[in-house]
């Protein structure tokens, strides 16, 4: 759980640095999410599978990964953009990434290990 734990971290300052940067830049908030969500996940998907699970590679287990990054990818750019949208204006916009990434984040994770703990790196 610590192990994961940090990884999550590693890969939210990726996933949210990245965030930031792309917006910087002009990015749209939703395009901009799209990439950093692809950088903090490879970064987590990494790290999980040599450190965290300490698991060989798998064809099936990488499907596995890439059919939950997906669900994951969906949920964490929705719930991004819809609060994001919906505060946008109410606060600095600094805040309202924050705040649309915390609660996206949060869900995800709790997901994410949940399936990976329960699902992913017990198939062999």
């Amino acid at each position: 759980m610590v192990r994961f734990g940090v990884t999550g971290g590693l890969s939210a300052i990726v996933d949210f640095g990245s965030l930031l940067i792309l917006r910087y830049f002009g990015l749209p908030f939703e395009v901009a999410k799209a990439i950093s969500f692809i950088f903090g996940t490879t970064t987590a998907y990494m790290i999980n599978r040599r450190w965290t699970f300490k698991a060989q590679h798998s064809n099936k287990r990488f499907a596995a990964v890439v059919g939950l990054y997906g669900l994951t990818f969906v949920l964490q750019v929705g719930i991004s953009a819809l609060i994001f949208y919906s505060l946008e204006g109410r606060w600095n916009e600094l805040i309202v990434t924050t705040i649309a990434f915390v609660i996206a984040q949060g869900i995800a994770t709790i997901i994410n290990f949940i399936v990976q703990r329960v699902v992913i790196f017990r198939i062999h």
